[in-house]
């Protein structure tokens, strides 16, 4: 039987709740039914389209954070809702201060694509960029002390820290229950890996339905997050050079890891086969999503989770200029990626895959390093 919780019966919103706000209008996003450019023999994936969303995937955790903190004291009346992000969670935090009547300061580094910084401002927020990324956290951790300092300078003020909240993670429970309504079954759930949450709350209540669930974590190089070294990365919305506590590493069954420029070319790629496709998240979790259709058996059931769409990629993904300028272009992917037995084992460069998901020396204390 279905939880309360859930019951996918219970996903589609009444008018009343939807009416007269555009928040009504975050969740029940669709799935496509994707196989070329990847496979050509009836196999596929079935891809969440959560760029449906009003300003992606980050909307769903955006307002069920600072209703959790409103409902708990943690946000005081008229306080300053203050947060480092790379560009998605700033556009829900800008909804979710619309919705609940809070500024919103954010904090970014000029990694942040040009087209968000304007919306964000457009829709209200400041926007504060650190000019130097910290000395071993990398530009995560400049942010993040930035954060503090603007805190500390607002009493009544309030972080929602994606990174560590576990209401973070609870608030993809809905998209979860959609997946169940929308597909019936999933055999293999296939996400980003970033904060932790969406790949750690969607697993987690998927597998109250289907515990043989197999949970792929899709990172990229140059991410401490999996156990590889942290490097300099041009990729957003995946990735870290911390260790978020939201991590739930025991739920993983295996790790890929994907360059830059070979998500470049698969979100191109899936444009002109499927219309539908998005930015550095989405080229990486296709990648391996198609990677998987190919060789695991028919009839297996993947669901991809795609965070946002591909408009707010102009400047980056799909500027010519820019992939030539960071030699990004006419990369095509391995029809196979690289193994590693252990994270480890060796710095990866490429698509590279592991089996082996342990929990890397200082992810247990969380906060980075």
């Amino acid at each position: 039987m279905l939880s309360h919780e859930l019951n996918p019966a219970r996903v589609v919103p009444s008018p009343r709740a939807t009416a007269g706000h555009t928040a009504g209008s975050v969740g029940n996003t669709p799935v496509v039914w994707v196989d070329t450019p990847f496979t050509a023999d009836g196999k596929g994936f079935w891809a969440k389209l959560e760029g449906h969303n009003p300003g992606g995937m980050k909307d769903r955790p955006a307002l069920h954070m600072v209703a959790r903190a409103k409902e708990r004291g943690e946000l005081r009346r008229g306080g300053l809702i203050v947060e480092s992000t790379s560009g998605t969670l700033g556009l829900g935090l800008a909804l979710a201060g619309i919705v609940h009547g809070h500024p919103v300061a954010l904090v970014g580094d000029p990694g942040m694509e040009p087209i968000v910084h304007r919306l964000l401002l457009a829709y209200g927020t400041s926007v504060h960029l650190v000019d130097r990324p910290h000395p071993t956290g990398g530009w995560q951790e400049a942010r993040r002390q930035r954060v503090a300092e603007l805190l500390d300078g607002n009493p009544g003020s309030f972080c929602p820290d994606q990174y560590h909240n576990p209401d973070n993670v609870a608030a993809y429970e809905p998209l979860a229950a959609e997946l169940v309504a929308q597909l019936g079954r999933v055999d293999v759930l296939v996400c980003t890996v970033g904060t932790g949450g969406h790949s750690a709350g969607v697993s987690r209540a998927l597998r109250r339905f289907f515990p043989d669930l197999r949970l792929v974590g899709v990172d990229t190089t140059g991410s401490t997050i999996f156990g590889q070294p942290a490097r300099s990365r041009l990729m957003r919305g995946l990735g870290s050079s911390i260790y978020p506590r939201n991590v739930d590493y025991a739920a993983f069954d295996e790790v890929h890891w994907v360059s830059a420029a070979e998500s470049v070319h698969t979100c191109r790629t899936l444009a002109a086969a499927q219309y539908a496709s998005g930015g550095w998240s989405v080229g990486a979790v296709a990648l391996v999503s198609g990677w998987l259709a190919r060789t695991l058996p028919a009839g297996t059931r993947i669901a991809a989770i795609f965070p946002d769409g591909p408009q707010r990629y102009f400047d980056t993904v799909y500027n010519d200029q820019y992939c030539a300028e960071h030699g990004l272009l006419d990369a095509a992917p391995a029809a196979e990626p690289d193994v590693v037995g252990h994270p480890a084992e060796r710095e990866v460069h490429r698509w590279t895959r592991c089996a082996n998901v342990v929990v890397p020396d200082g992810a247990l204390a969380g906060g980075g390093r």
